[in-house]
């Protein structure tokens, strides 16, 4: 029997994949998958900011930030494994206004992340390729691509792809932090919880905690894991590593970008641009003082952020909204089940190259027309009321007959998921009560 904590056992479910008698590196991939997915050029400013406001003082939010996502996703994968169920069926079962919910979030934060992808891929190709074309051209051109990619690709060619792709973010954010060589004595001392001595700094340390690393993707990452060919108990604890590793690594990402605002920004004073465009700032700082080379590098290793989170949500995405068409056609007993994820079948199918279409070539008519002030606001809602309604759902799911008793939720991942909860609840409030609503109506 499993231990009140939910950790695994050596009871496995029945099922004609082959399982790891233990967990193993060589399984690693969804994890690398989902890392790369939800650090995207955002992730990365915001924390080059915080260093740059606040030195390493908040180096600790950074860290739980990443075990906060760490609950999150492994709580999303061990629905998948322990119920053979996808996280779209489990939410079905909660009632309809999880599908009403689902919906309109996929199809409003859809139409404009793609907008918002596509431009931040754009932004270093054509820094380091200024005189090729325009960057709204830049823009399409990312997001035709990864269409044409993600469209004639199965999922292991994905993969193979975005592992190499986080090598080079890893390489670059790494060689960076090294590069600035930063003073480890202030950094372990920002391990320490200590709350800058700023205005709104509870909000903006709350912020930095849930901006690291993924936002649906973290849904997504049961998905992923399915794919893999993992579908029941018997991957438990390979999941669970792979989990870890996805978030270390991503810690590792921000924590190198922390090292860079305090030690280039901070200490010289200087202010950078919020958004994908502060990364452009970054360079040319890092030309200034280390060389054309360097900066270059740098480019290289946003294209790749970037171009992950792009691809990463074509992938990731467009198979969770097929999953909820064909449970919502009731398409058969294998609708909703982990299972036809690893078959393949679903992204083939066409609902997932549909979704793939709308990612693609409705925001391509904002990308040369602007984004209108109301679906932006929505878009901001939505996207921040997500992340409380994945970390209420799973503890809804994970607490109940639906989990197998073996698989529920323990002590300490009920805790992580409440706090987890909580952080996001107080984002979102801030999030809507900080939009121009006299503007809308």
């Amino acid at each position: 029997m499993a231990d009140t904590t939910g950790n695994p056992t050596d009871t496995q479910a029945s099922s004609g994949n082959p399982q790891p008698r233990k967990s193993s590196w060589k399984y690693i991939g969804p994890g690398i998958v989902v890392a790369a997915t939800g650090v995207g050029a955002g992730d990365l400013v915001a924390t080059l900011i915080a260093g740059s406001n606040f030195g390493y003082t908040l180096l600790w939010a950074a860290v739980i930030g990443c075990l906060v996502k760490i609950s999150l996703a492994e709580a999303a994968g061990r629905w998948h494994l322990s119920t053979g169920r996808t996280l779209f069926d489990g939410w079905a079962s909660l009632g309809r206004w999880t599908s009403w919910f689902f919906v309109a979030y996929v199809v409003i934060w859809g139409f404009v992340y793609g907008a918002a992808a596509m431009s931040s891929s754009a932004l270093p190709l054509q820094a380091l390729f200024p005189d090729v074309m325009d960057l709204k051209w830049w823009a399409v051109a990312c997001g035709l691509t990864g269409l044409v990619f993600v469209w004639f690709n199965k999922y292991e060619v994905f993969e193979k792809v975005m592992t190499v792709l986080v090598g080079v973010m890893f390489v670059v954010t790494v060689y960076l932090a090294i590069r600035v060589t930063p003073n480890l004595g202030d950094a372990f001392a920002g391990l320490l919880p200590v709350l800058p001595d700023e205005k709104d700094s509870i909000l903006n340390t709350l912020g930095l905690i849930g901006g690291v690393g993924g936002t649906i993707t973290l849904a997504a990452y049961g998905y992923w894991v399915n794919a893999k060919g993992w579908t029941n108990t018997g991957w438990m604890k390979v999941m669970r590593l792979d989990n870890r590793v996805a978030y270390a690594t991503t810690g590792i990402f921000v924590i190198s970008m922390l090292f860079v605002g305090a030690e280039m920004l901070h200490s010289a004073n200087i202010a950078i641009a919020s958004g994908d465009k502060g990364l452009i700032q970054l360079s040319d700082i890092l030309e200034d003082k280390y060389g054309s080379a360097t900066a270059k590098f740098f480019l290289i290793g946003f294209f790749a952020t970037s171009y992950t989170s792009l691809i990463g949500v074509w992938h990731g995405v467009s198979l969770m909204f097929a999953d909820f068409v064909a449970r919502f056609r009731g398409t058969g007993e294998s609708a909703g089940t982990g299972e036809e994820v690893a078959s393949g079948a679903r992204e083939r199918s066409w609902p997932f190259r549909a979704y793939l279409l709308w990612l693609t070539f409705p925001p391509i008519v904002l990308l040369f027309q602007g984004q209108p002030f109301r679906l932006i606001i929505l878009y901001g809602v939505l996207g921040a009321a997500f992340l409380p309604f994945l970390a209420g759902t799973l503890i809804w799911l994970l607490n109940s007959s639906r989990t197998p008793a073996e698989w529920r939720n323990g002590l300490v991942s009920n805790g992580m998921l409440v706090i987890a909860g909580l952080l996001f609840l107080v984002l979102c409030v801030k999030q809507i009560w900080d939009q121009p609503w006299s503007e809308f109506f």
